[in-house]
């Protein structure tokens, strides 16, 4: 029986020649992740299930990101509690201030996933690993606690949607208008329950970054995951990074999609998602004057080094618009360290911006950038719900970086092109 790509990693981990769409499987994992806000949840089940130890310490990774550095008492509360149990189950990955970074960028980037892994987190973004040919889904912190203990989880099968990419982006478009685009499109469930395939002659013109921000917010459309048919840049971007071997798996010809969708990337324009919902979205021509007060450039979907130079280059020389607050946010140690060394927070800071250690912070108001009543923000975050960055009556617009550090600089939603 033929298969799509998400199908036959599925298959391959639960040891079966086959699956269907709709079928019940116990599927063996590779990694099992969590955050400072999930994982104590997922520590206080795993105890209750009565194991001495975690089914693999190099397998389960807990990173600080989302109240890190703490915000208060009860955030350095959680810390430590992840902290003492990674301590003491040994597990290898637990990222705390000083080597954390947002989650979803950092496990890429220390090569934690590789193609044809298997790996959840209890965090809904992980579906972010997709773009390097993985199955990678989100998952309640009981499924996490069930996943340290037994190396296992229970899957439906998903149908899928392909989308086949042709073309090639403009200057100033990036993966995160892409996505828009096709939220805009499908809406917010258009993919429920499905996975989400990229293939075409397309794929090759994005970038890694490109296709990390893709599939960070599929979920965003209701998808139980996104993925990217693996080609040269996938796997040159895994061998710089890891020393396990990839698995490559590729759709078959016959395979069954539910829908089949073109996409041509050269004729997405900067787009922007307006509250309170990723699918309500509107090109930059479209928009009237929307004046704002904050920015923030950063997030598991766009705090790539790619992303920071990209906003740097178009804030260079350039100051931020009076009672604009600009907010940027290196997603690891790593970029932060390489953004500096290039001099580009040095742009920013002349700019007029702030610059973060690598957190969630904002993205999930949490700290780093709440929002006073009516307020309005422009941010590179992946949602854009009632209250999602500070109080119900805010707002938050999602859009690339290209568009938010020009916001930041004219004070208002605009694209690079008007400066």
């Amino acid at each position: 029986m033929s298969m799509t790509m998400t199908q036959k990693i599925l298959a391959a981990h639960a040891g079966l020649d086959k699956v269907e769409a709709g079928e019940l499987i116990l599927v063996s994992l590779d990694r099992v992740l969590g955050n400072d806000i999930t994982s104590p949840v997922a520590i206080r089940e795993f105890n209750k299930l009565g194991y001495d130890a975690v089914y693999d310490k190099t397998k389960v990774t807990m990173v600080m990101d989302h109240f890190a550095p703490n915000k208060d008492i009860k955030a350095a509360i959680q810390c430590k509690m992840c902290r003492d149990f990674c301590a003491e189950k040994e597990v290898v990955h637990f990222y705390d201030v000083g080597q954390m970074g947002v989650e979803h960028a950092l496990l890429p980037e220390k090569g934690l996933v590789v193609s044809g892994d298997v790996v959840i987190g209890a965090d809904s973004h992980t579906c972010t690993y997709g773009a390097l040919g993985a199955f990678s889904t989100g998952v309640g912190s009981s499924d996490m606690a069930c996943g340290m203990a037994t190396g296992k989880a229970w899957f439906k099968v998903p149908s899928a949607i392909k989308f086949v990419l042709h073309g090639k982006l403009n200057p100033h478009i990036t993966g995160k208008d892409v996505i828009l685009h096709i939220i805009g499109k499908i809406g917010v469930d258009g993919a429920l329950y499905r996975s989400m395939e990229f293939t075409g002659e397309g794929v090759s013109e994005l970038s890694v970054t490109d296709r990390l921000t893709i599939c960070n917010m599929v979920i965003e459309a209701g998808a139980k995951n996104g993925i990217f048919e693996v080609d040269e840049k996938t796997l040159a971007y895994i061998a710089e990074r890891s020393d396990r071997k990839p698995v490559v798996y590729k759709a078959d010809e016959d395979a069954v999609y539910d829908e089949v969708i073109d996409i041509d990337l050269s004729t997405i324009k900067p787009t922007v998602a307006f509250p309170h919902l990723p699918e309500n979205t509107h090109t930059t021509d479209e928009i009237d004057e929307i004046k704002i007060d904050q920015v923030v450039i950063g997030s598991c979907t766009n705090g790539y080094y790619e992303n920071i130079k990209e906003a740097a280059e178009i804030m260079r020389g350039r100051k931020v618009a009076r009672g604009v607050r600009a907010i940027i946010i290196p997603a690891t140690q790593e970029i932060y360290l390489r953004a500096m060394r290039e001099g580009l927070l040095e742009v920013f800071i002349e700019a007029g911006c702030a610059v973060s250690t690598p957190t969630c912070g904002p993205c999930l108001g949490g700290h780093m950038g709440i929002l006073a009543p009516h307020e309005r923000a422009v941010a590179t975050t992946n949602r854009n719900f009632v209250g999602r960055m500070g109080d119900p009556t805010s707002e938050v617009y999602l859009a690339s970086p290209a568009v938010a550090a020009a916001s930041a600089i004219l004070g208002r939603i605009a694209s690079a092109d008007e400066l």
